[in-house]
């Protein structure tokens, strides 16, 4: 089996990296003119590596090798988010790319929209292992300006085309690399980081109500201003979270939306959407009745009224114990004393895919834990190191 060709797989990121430029980084954002044709792009470059290779219904790029197995599937996505990074999908991508170059039996798939333009989660991926329905399709939207992902489907040519499913029995594992999108690497001084999991998201929707009135003439005594009692609930969350929270939890506060957020207006009706994420879920739990408890305290307390409603629970994904042990070995004959685990704080595809068959993380570093903005970049040394680990632990996978 030939070594990995690193020197082709820095040309391919760097070659991508020119479709849809933006300064240093890429605008390509889903059914895009740009982000069609780094589709277009993939697919001759995956053809020219061998494979069988094309563009489904949903805009998943998809290549099969078209030898005997046991196979390997690896990938990510291509598109970007609005004015971002270069390497965000894009490496996991161009990373199986260069492993199907260098001889091994891997299929490798680029799943559409992993970036979320659209309001459905992870249609690539969830199309790929049959969890995407014709309706879901139908309800989706464009978050950004509304458009229907069938108008958009329509517009980039693929409508009416068939979405491909994975097939059964096939894959021994997905294994996708990608950057950190994080300082821990680069802060500990280390390169390799094997994931041990993909958090799961569990977002809420938190509505005040209050009463809408005069910002003159309504006395302090008398006001029930959704605004303020939105404002407080979420700092009693940021005081009461650092107590029950695990070690790599975060949380975040997405949107306050206030109505009618006019300024001589006092605001009747907040809305907030929070989020928290964890890989375990008895940490989530916590988190959960710890909101909960919140906002009955903040009943207690307020003249407003507080409802809690969930929007999306997600489930952890752990990644496949042999595949790291893999990825570990890997990285202890290439990168000693610079790798380490780690969980992913971000989603990916990886953890759709996860559901049919076992599933594993490589990150490298991101310079200044940069990333979803037009300046996030990867020191080549980083991307090659990681190429080669990967490589070899895929070797050692289909081995074992």
């Amino acid at each position: 089996m030939p070594p990995v060709d690193t020197a082709a797989f820095l040309r391919d990121l760097y070659e991508l990296r020119r479709i849809g430029a933006f300064r240093t980084g890429v605008h390509r954002p889903t059914y895009s003119p740009e982000d069609m044709e780094s589709r277009r792009w993939l697919v001759a470059k995956l053809t020219e590596c061998g494979l069988d290779a094309a563009i489904d219904g949903i805009g998943n790029v998809y290549g099969r090798h078209r030898g005997q197995g046991p196979h390997l599937l690896a990938g990510s996505h291509i598109e970007s988010q609005n004015e971002a990074g270069w390497l965000d999908g894009a490496l996991g991508v161009v990373a199986g790319l260069a492993l199907a170059r260098a001889g091994l039996p891997v299929d490798v798939c680029a799943f559409a929209d992993e970036e979320g333009h659209f309001n459905i989660g992870f249609p690539g991926s969830r199309s790929i292992i049959g969890e995407l329905g014709e309706d879901d399709i139908d309800r989706a939207t464009n978050r950004t300006d509304g458009t229907p992902m069938r108008d958009a489907l329509r517009a980039a040519g693929l409508e009416g085309l068939p979405r491909r499913q994975l097939e059964p029995g096939r894959h021994k594992g997905y294994f996708e690399m990608h950057i950190e999108q994080g300082t821990q690497l680069e802060a500990a001084g280390l390169q390799i980081g094997v994931v041990t999991g993909i958090v799961a998201i569990w977002q809420w929707r938190i509505v005040v109500e209050g009463q809408q009135d005069h910002a003159g003439g309504t006395t302090m005594a008398e006001r029930r201003d959704a605004g303020l009692s939105a404002i407080r609930l979420l700092a009693a969350i940021d005081a009461e979270f650092p107590r029950i929270c695990g070690q790599r939890t975060t949380w975040t506060t997405g949107r306050i939306r206030l109505d009618p957020g006019a300024p001589n207006i006092i605001p009747g009706r907040a809305e907030v959407l929070f989020q928290f994420r964890d890989v375990s879920v008895p940490v989530l739990e916590r988190l959960e009745a710890g909101l909960r408890a919140l906002v009955q305290e903040a009943n207690r307390r307020e003249r407003c009224t507080v409802t809690l409603e969930p929007v999306s629970k997600a489930i952890p994904a752990l990644c496949d114990p042999a595949m790291m042990q893999a990825l570990s070995d890997a990285a202890a004959e290439l990168a000693p004393a610079a790798w380490q685990t780690m969980p992913s704080g971000a989603g990916h595809d990886a953890q759709v895919i996860a559901r049919r068959m076992p599933a594993a993380m490589l990150f490298v570093p991101s310079i200044g834990g940069i990333s979803h903005h037009w300046s996030e970049d990867t020191k080549d040394a980083d991307l090659t190191l990681g190429m080669q680990v990967l490589h070899r632990a895929a070797q050692r996978f289909l081995a074992s």
